[in-house]
């Protein structure tokens, strides 16, 4: 079984990086210098902390292994590794996106995650 790690990020955002060929990342992955992935069981708490009500976004899962050396299991929120990719995030190394609406709730729902 492959590990599938996930990447939140505006809808807009991730249509513009198929049309160009590459995603860079939102404005926090440009400033921290790496792409924040997260795994499935980090995701929903990654969503409730750093993207709480916000609409119109996307649920990028890549198979970890498709990465290759770029992606690095780095130390974060209470010393949990999280996936970092440094570099570029190309859409061929997507295996799929999913919309990432809110529910009546105001948090994210998500499709069933690897």
């Amino acid at each position: 079984m492959t590990a599938m790690i996930y990447h939140m990020c505006p809808a807009a955002a991730w249509e513009e990086a198929v049309a160009e060929g590459r995603y860079l990342g939102t404005d926090d992955d440009r400033r921290d210098g790496f792409l924040h992935f997260s795994t499935a069981n980090q995701i929903e708490e990654s969503a409730r902390r750093h993207r709480a009500g916000q609409t119109g976004l996307v649920l990028v899962m890549v198979e970890a292994a498709r990465l290759g050396a770029r992606l690095r299991w780095e130390k974060s929120r209470d010393g949990a590794l999280f996936p970092h990719l440094y570099g570029p995030l190309f859409p061929k190394e997507v295996a799929s996106v999913a919309a990432l609406p809110l529910g009546p709730d105001g948090e994210h729902v998500f499709p069933p995650l690897k």
